[in-house]
C-alpha cells in the first residue's frame, strides 16, 4: 500500500494570542499512522531551527524538538504524541502571553 497524507493543516495564531503557526502533517499506510510532523513555530520565542519552538516527528525515530534540543520520546503511539504536543504548545503560549502581555 502507498503512503497517503491524511492530515495537512496549519493555522496561524493571532498576535493577541501570542503569534506563531501550528502545523500538523500525518501520513498513513493501510490505516495506520506511518509518519507525522507536528510543529509550533514562533520566531518571537525562538529564532533557531526555522522558528520551531516545539515539534514532534518520527523522521528518525520518535522524538521531540524543543528550542533546538532533540530528545527521544517514550512512546510511539501517535495519539499520545499528538495529545502531548497540543498540551505543550498551549502551555508555552500561556507562559509567553503572561510574560509579554502584562
Amino acid at each position: 500500500m502507498p503512503e497517503i497524507k491524511i492530515i495537512d493543516k496549519s493555522f496561524s495564531l493571532s498576535r493577541k494570542r501570542g503569534n506563531g503557526t501550528v502545523r500538523y502533517e500525518v501520513w498513513e499506510i493501510d490505516g495506520a499512522v506511518s509518519r507525522y510532523n507536528l510543529a509550533y513555530i514562533n520566531h518571537r520565542i525562538y529564532f533557531g531551527d526555522n522558528g520551531r519552538v516545539l515539534g514532534y516527528d518520527n523522521r528518525h525515530g520518535h522524538h521531540r524538538h524543543y528550542m533546538g534540543v532533540v530528545e527521544s520520546v517514550d512512546t510511539d503511539c501517535y495519539e499520545e504524541i499528538e495529545q502531548r504536543f497540543e498540551q505543550e504548545w498551549v502551555v508555552l503560549l500561556e507562559a509567553y502571553n503572561a510574560k509579554h502581555n502584562r
